[in-house]
């Protein structure tokens, strides 16, 4: 498999995550998104994908899938061992529901598009971004905190698809000094998992790309 990626990117950062705790091997490509106006608006990528966005993930077949969700879903489908969820219907809703909170509700409004949009567009102050930065995390974590069981993970003793959620957007909020000390749940989650290969194999600073 192929992986196009960014280093820095939340949702190629938890396809990482994802494709090293099934212990599937893949090729990095690395994707610039800020360095000459981002090298995922080339044609070439866009054949890739029409979105332009990362990642991507080329499979042995030659079909590419995009969007992090779905390919977490379709891994998790493919490779079921081990599970990013359990069985109980309950359970995997209030898991879903954790990494849903983190994936679709803080990261679109913290994601490259939007702050080059604030910042080129509407012309707001560095300060005034990242002001609107801290305020989405911290709305999201605030809510996230409650909904996280004793650990050491997210939700217990077992790596789910909330923790692989969880890491990129903790290291990012770290990468932007929101300040986390109102979250010891979230916190120690995030402390835990990285103490395991997969993910800190998937580290932004351990990517061919990191700057």
């Amino acid at each position: 498999m192929k992986l196009y990626t960014y280093f820095r990117s939340s949702a190629a950062y938890r396809t990482r995550i994802a494709l090293n705790l099934k212990g599937l091997p893949y090729e990095s490509v690395p994707i610039h998104l800020v360095k000459d106006g981002g090298s995922n608006k080339t044609p070439e990528y866009r054949a890739i994908n029409p979105q332009m966005k990362v990642p991507s993930l080329v499979l042995d077949n030659g079909e590419v899938l995009t969007q992090s969700l779905a390919i977490l879903n379709y891994l998790d489908e493919t490779h079921p061992e081990p599970p990013f969820l359990p069985k109980d219907p309950v359970a995997r809703a209030k898991i879903r529901a954790a990494g849903l909170l983190i994936a679709c509700e803080i990261h679109p409004l913290n994601n490259t598009a939007p702050l080059r949009y604030l910042k080129n567009q509407l012309k707001h102050e560095q300060s005034e971004i990242d002001a609107w930065y801290h305020h989405w995390v911290i709305d999201g974590f605030e809510a996230l905190e409650t909904m996280l069981r004793p650990g050491p993970y997210s939700f217990g003793s077992t790596v789910t698809f909330a923790d692989i959620c969880l890491v990129p957007q903790v290291y990012n909020a770290r990468r932007l000094k929101v300040p986390l000390d109102k979250f010891p749940k979230i916190v120690a989650a995030d402390a835990a998992c990285l103490k395991l290969a997969a993910f800190d194999k998937a580290r932004p600073e351990n990517q061919p790309d990191a700057e």
